[in-house]
């Protein structure tokens, strides 16, 4: 089976690129649990955060922003203490901050999926052939800068153009799998029947 090249080498890696990269997602939770460890990610790799991902999940409280956004600075002291979870100040206040503004963006928009799926792009701002060559370029785009700016403005941290991109990726507002990745076909078949929020 020939993947995407980043998708080999690591049994749990192998499994996230064939089930989850790419798939389009609506369910708010698993997209702000996205958006929360793309930031988390900063300056880690992403299998890092993969190994640690249900760790993340218990102490975060299945990214439930709901009750998320009551946490305070007692909880991010103990955050702090979790060795199973990446141990970064800044990451985990953004975290509890994000959540905050999530309930705003539902407040405004109806559901997060609604948000976010207002930045998929348009196919013909999509490149015609997605070679790795090509993948390996495109660190962020034109919509990757535009939902970073405008969640920056409402008040979001931790995500500029290159992890909004990420998250596009790995959200299936993009199709990024290359071509002649087993995972391609199938995601623009589930693309094509996707109802977008």
């Amino acid at each position: 089976m020939q993947r995407c090249p980043w998708g080999n080498g690591d049994d749990q890696y192998e499994a996230y690129h064939d089930s989850e990269w790419g798939w389009p997602v609506v369910d708010d939770r698993r997209l702000f649990e996205k958006a929360c460890l793309e930031g988390f990610q900063s300056g880690l790799s992403w299998l890092t955060i993969l190994r640690k991902r249900e760790n993340f999940r218990e102490a975060f409280l299945g990214f439930d922003f709901v009750r998320l956004a009551k946490f305070d600075e007692s909880d991010v002291e103990r955050l702090l203490q979790d060795k199973g979870i990446v141990r970064h100040r800044g990451k985990i206040e953004a975290t509890i901050n994000n959540a905050k503004i999530a309930l705003e963006l539902v407040d405004e928009f109806g559901t997060l999926a609604k948000y976010f799926w207002r930045f998929e792009p348009k196919p013909n701002e999509r490149p015609d052939e997605l070679s790795w060559e090509v993948l390996k370029t495109m660190a962020k785009t034109e919509n990757s800068i535009e939902l970073a700016k405008d969640l920056k403005k409402r008040g979001w941290k931790f995500f500029g153009p290159t992890t909004a991109y990420a998250f596009m990726q790995a959200m299936g507002l993009v199709n990024d799998h290359v071509e002649g990745c087993f995972c391609r076909e199938k995601i623009e078949l589930a693309r094509a029947e996707f109802v977008r929020p």
